[in-house]
């Protein structure tokens, strides 16, 4: 795992990895089932393409559903960025030129398996992460810290059943 950044309008990010032993054929259906992720995620309830017709694609659409004990409830939409099948998944949470965070998998071929990231940045676009900086401006760095740390336990979580899916087929 590694992330960056301190502050949010840094746009702090986080990265984890792992191998898998199965091809990108196998993994990548279970990256771009985006209703798998809430079986996988501890916060993401659930998950919806907003036009199934027009999923996946660049420019679909989906909805998710969050819930964190410190947080609430809350739902936003997501933008597709990136759709490489087989290579990379990537989606903007909002708005697509200032989103509240980016995601992404990638996926690459690597010694007979494949390579797994899951990265993400918040910002730059105002997030629920913001009214709680907003509520206390000196502890905005210990905030994005939790949060990160949050984000980073919940990849490695993600990676791993990820893997673990993908090497039962």
């Amino acid at each position: 795992m590694e992330w960056t950044g301190a502050r949010y309008a840094d746009m702090p990010t986080a990265e984890v990895q792992t191998w898998i032993d199965a091809p990108p054929e196998r993994v990548w259906p279970l990256v771009a089932d985006i209703e798998l992720m809430p079986k996988l995620s501890d916060e993401l309830q659930s998950v919806e393409w907003l036009d199934p017709a027009a999923a996946p694609a660049v420019g679909a659409k989906f909805r998710g559903h969050s819930k964190h004990h410190a947080l609430g409830e809350w739902s936003t939409v997501s933008h597709v960025v990136e759709y490489e099948p087989g290579r990379v998944f990537g989606w903007a949470v909002e708005d697509v030129d200032q989103p509240t965070a980016t995601w992404k998998f990638t996926l690459r071929p690597e010694r007979g398996g494949t390579a797994l990231s899951q990265w993400m940045r918040m910002g730059p676009g105002r997030s629920g992460l913001s009214f709680a900086i907003d509520a206390m401006p000196d502890k905005e760095q210990k905030i994005v810290f939790v949060r990160m740390r949050e984000f980073e336990q919940s990849m490695t979580r993600t990676v791993a059943a990820i893997k673990t899916l993908a090497e039962q087929h």
